[in-house]
């Protein structure tokens, strides 16, 4: 009997007896068991603090997130035997591939996050603010990384996905992390840590895994750690009102089940493409995963004249939907995870029928294509029509984690927007309409009772990833019963990890700290000439303080004539009572390009090309007469990985550009960004 194992201090190790038995869903087989009884939790956070947080605190955004990427590219080639093991949870081949290249997925999306953040291991986040008078004095906003341990104790469900999407996000801010997958499944995560660990690619530290019941664990983290609950709202309030989390303020984030509900909106009549698609994707959302996901459409919201046809189409559809062996040819939806999982639902579903009824589905008489229907974990999917569910509310309050769903009626929009909300809270609804003003009056009277909202036609049906997926650059979460927590949304995610710190000083002494240029810094002149150093070499701070030219009449003809710009402003002086102007002005292209003219050193050197322009700012008129000049500053650098061995070897810089008349004072100001060549590629 195979035990599987808990990674933790940098071993495989063993826990005492057995406090979990493991099961096959579609057999009844058992597999293995699993125990985490006897591992030292106080000591085991701790490593992961000193060890692994002090290696991840180190690297630079840059470095982090390439690292994810390559452990990504490592699981995408060992991705076949996932996707065997994690048959014996009851998943077909499409709801595997949710959880294991989903997840991989995910770290994919999170390691191009890098891109989004400053070349070091900490985020210099939004802008700097005026203090003072004379600009001597400045704030700003850092993120550091926590020096704790993000503990994530997730749900049965997805063993891999549920891993991957918050590893990814905590690895990417800089923090180690233990994951605690449910024991029930834990094989299927257990397989995929081994691949990692073996790989090396993360360091060591970064990640340990407790296989068993991991009872005490929350008992020794500390302000500087966070806690990540994946599962039933029962059990998350638990969890989060324990002693541990409230006497350090440990950052908890809450995601549960919820009761989340579909709209077929009045325009989506039947013949419509709309109404088939609300037909197709709400069936796929009760079999999918055999309906074991937080996100499943539990309610089917409908217009009253509607609801006989939905009934017949849903229960047509469901019919057609074999259950069995994922490895049976034709079969569509597998087992529940377990069989303690069946007697839940089953519960669940007992509960609801005594306040609505039964139109599709049986309990005990359904037939199954292989496995064993017995031993196994399976289940028909059930459909509930409830004529009455502003009275008859056990569907607002009982959730049935499988394959179960209830339709009821509405009579307006404002209606479905009551009885959405009435769910007290869910991570994501839905509404199919072709007709886009009734899903701008659906989303704006139900978004504050949920997390996400999608909006399916025939226009967004084809790339639309549905209902029941939550996608990592996006905040996924919701309020009140589906917990108040979020988790992925890309950046927000990250910042997660963080802890935001508002610093004040000198603009000088401000730079230094975020390495990115703030006015009002020293700026010493840049020796030689910032194109002829390599990126190495730059030094954020240092300028190019240029030579000055007089716009003339001739240069604004001359530039309206080249680009064909002939707004009046420029070109007719008779034009311009009742404006802000006192004679033809300059245009605000002509000065960027002239600034161009002037800070641009233009025999070949280490600056590749200049590929963009951002935050370009015209402040004041510029008229003929006024002598402009430019101070080029090194405002940010950034490193770039080599695509290839013979790509170039480069980063982005940033310039500041800041174009100055006669008094001193900024007529334009803008960003510019290039590439420039390190030391090793020099000619």
């Amino acid at each position: 009997m195979r035990k599987f194992q808990n990674y933790v201090q940098g071993q495989w190790l063993d826990g005492e007896g057995v406090e979990t038995p493991l099961y096959n869903a579609i057999s009844g087989d058992q597999i293995g068991e699993a125990s985490s009884e006897g591992l030292d939790y106080a000591e085991i956070l701790a490593y992961g603090r000193k060890t692994g947080g002090a290696k991840l605190r180190l690297m630079t955004f840059q470095e982090r997130g390439l690292m994810i990427k390559a452990l990504a590219l490592h699981l995408l080639t060992k991705k076949k035997e996932y996707y065997a093991m994690s048959a014996w949870t009851g998943a077909t081949k499409i709801d595997s591939w949710i959880d294991i290249e989903g997840g991989i997925g995910n770290l994919f999306a999170n390691a191009s996050l890098r891109r989004q953040f400053p070349d070091l291991p900490y985020h210099v986040d939004g802008d700097a603010i005026a203090l003072s008078k004379e600009g001597s004095f400045i704030g700003h906003h850092i993120m550091v990384p926590k020096q704790g341990v993000a503990v994530h104790l997730n749900a049965f469900n997805f063993p891999i996905w549920g891993m991957l999407e918050k590893i990814a996000v905590n690895l990417m801010a800089g923090v180690p992390c233990i994951v605690k997958p449910s024991e029930f499944t834990c094989y299927l995560t257990e397989i995929m840590v081994r691949d990692i660990i073996a790989s090396k690619i993360l360091p060591e530290g970064s990640l340990q895994l407790v296989c068993g019941l991991g009872r005490g664990i929350i008992d020794h983290v500390s302000s500087e750690d966070v806690v990540t609950f994946t599962g039933s709202a029962s059990t998350g309030k638990i969890l989060k009102s324990m002693p541990s989390i409230l006497d350090g303020n440990v950052p908890f984030n809450l995601e549960a089940d919820s009761l989340n509900a579909t709209i077929l909106g009045k325009h989506a009549t039947p013949g419509t493409e709309e109404f088939d698609l609300f037909i197709k994707e709400t069936t796929k959302e009760i079999t999918i995963k055999a309906g074991q996901k937080c996100t499943a459409v539990r309610r089917i919201i409908v217009p009253g004249d509607l609801v006989e046809e939905v009934q017949k189409g849903i229960s047509a559809r469901l019919a057609k939907t074999v259950i069995g062996d994922p490895s049976q040819e034709g079969v569509r939806m597998g087992a529940l995870a377990t069989r303690t999982q069946v007697q839940r639902v089953r519960e669940s579903v007992e509960l609801l029928a005594g306040s609505q009824e039964m139109v599709y589905g049986d309990l005990d008489n359904f037939d199954i294509t292989g496995g064993n229907k017995e031993k196994g974990a399976f289940f028909s999917p059930i459909l509930f029509y409830n004529d009455d569910p502003y009275t008859k509310t056990d569907v607002h309050n009982v959730e049935a984690f499988g394959p179960v769903s209830t339709i009821m009626p509405y009579k307006n929009m404002e209606d479905a927007i009551e009885l959405s909300r009435m769910g007290k809270g869910s991570l994501v609804s839905s509404i199919v309409t072709p007709n886009d003003q009734e899903a701008r009056e659906y989303i704006v009277g139900a978004a504050s009772m949920h997390g996400r909202i999608l909006v399916l036609n025939k226009d967004c049906a084809k790339e639309s990833t549905g209902h029941g997926s939550p996608m990592p650059l996006l905040t996924h979460g919701g309020p009140g019963r589906a917990g108040g927590g979020e988790e992925m949304g890309g950046k927000r995610g990250v910042m997660h990890y963080m802890q935001r710190t508002s610093i004040q000083g000198h603009p000088t002494t401000i730079t230094e700290i975020t390495q990115q240029f703030q006015v009002g810094a020293k700026q010493p002149e840049a020796v030689p000439h910032v194109f002829r150093q390599h990126f190495e070499e730059l030094v954020v701070g240092h300028t190019v303080f240029t030579h000055k030219h007089t716009v003339t009449v001739a240069d604004i003809v001359n530039f309206a004539n080249v680009s064909g710009d002939n707004f009046y402003a420029h070109m007719d002086e008779t034009s311009l009572d009742g404006t802000i102007f006192e004679q033809r002005v300059a245009h605000g292209y002509f000065l960027l390009s002239k600034a161009a003219g002037l800070f641009v050193d233009p025999a070949k050197g280490p600056v590749l090309l200049n590929y963009g322009v951002e935050e370009a700012r015209f402040t004041k008129p510029v008229y003929p007469g006024a002598t402009i000049g430019v101070r080029f500053t090194v405002k940010e650098k950034i490193d770039q990985e080599k695509k290839s061995e013979e790509d170039i070897a480069k980063g982005i810089v940033k310039f500041l550009v800041d174009m100055y008349d006669e008094t001193g004072e900024t007529v334009a100001i803008a960003t510019i960004l290039t590439m420039v060549k390190k030391i090793d590629q020099s000619m």
